[in-house]
């Protein structure tokens, strides 16, 4: 059967890929046009099975622009889904709380973003027309607020939200977050938009969360430990369950 939902498993989310049943595993390298997924808590999996009785296609891992690779070979993996039948997108990433009534492990549902990685990207010429004019609408409103009430349905919080997609890989200054609150940025990370922008190409639905991994602290002493990758990924483990709860309740609702 061909897969009627893809999903990127971000840092530390990549639990949720060993919940996928009568799963078939390939590595990143063996996939021909596939980069290779370099960042700590990324397997770098493409996997095909089965939630709640629905065909998906998994990441388990992405790539990312501060590991090297181009926008092409970070959105390569999203035509390859939707080639394999897919025609609804959900992605998901480990992010820095920007917005001081967020805490580690809350959920952000993705309803806009600010892209601030830059490199070029070629989409075909067929498909620009899809983005040329569009506002507002890249991520699908119908599954935004099917993943708002599942939150609400399991009593933990999720919010809607902004999204600062930054290139990395190191994270923000204290001036950053400030300047970031100030432009009303909800979270930031270093992923997702290259892919979201890819799916909305080719007319696939998206659904953008984000799982809260620290939060800003503008006004720490200067010399405080900031956030760090192994606090990321033991935060995404912590918030793994909710996410898999928005993860199972989309695929198993096509509306």
């Amino acid at each position: 059967m061909k897969p009627l939902t893809s999903i990127i498993l971000g840092s530390g989310l990549g639990g949720v890929a060993d919940k996928i049943e009568k799963a078939v595993a390939i590595p990143f390298n063996k996939i021909p046009g596939f980069a290779r997924s370099t960042a700590g808590g990324h397997r770098g999996q493409l996997i095909l099975g089965e939630l709640e009785d629905t065909p998906i296609v998994a990441m388990a891992g992405r790539f990312h622009r501060y590991e090297g690779w181009t926008i092409d070979q970070i959105t390569f993996p999203v035509y390859v889904m939707a080639s394999l039948g897919a025609d609804r997108l959900i992605a998901s990433n480990a992010a820095g709380g920007v917005n001081p009534k967020l805490r580690v492990g809350d959920i952000v549902v993705i309803r806009d973003h600010l892209n601030w990685i830059h490199g070029p990207s070629r989409i075909p010429k067929a498909q620009t027309r899809n983005l040329l004019g569009r506002r507002g609408n890249l991520y699908d409103p119908p599954m935004a607020k099917l993943a708002i009430q599942t939150s609400l349905a399991r009593n933990f919080t999720a919010y809607q939200g902004t999204y600062l997609a930054t290139l990395g890989p190191t994270y923000e200054t204290r001036a950053e977050y400030r300047m970031m609150r100030r432009i009303g940025v909800d979270v930031v990370g270093m992923s997702t938009v290259p892919e979201v922008l890819a799916a909305s190409a080719i007319g696939m639905r998206t659904l953008g969360l984000s799982m809260v991994s620290n939060v800003a602290r503008p006004d720490a002493p200067i010399g405080e430990a900031g956030a760090n990758h192994e606090e990321v990924l033991a935060a995404g483990k912590a918030a793994e369950t909710k996410m898999e709860s928005i993860v199972r309740a989309i695929v198993k609702n096509r509306a």
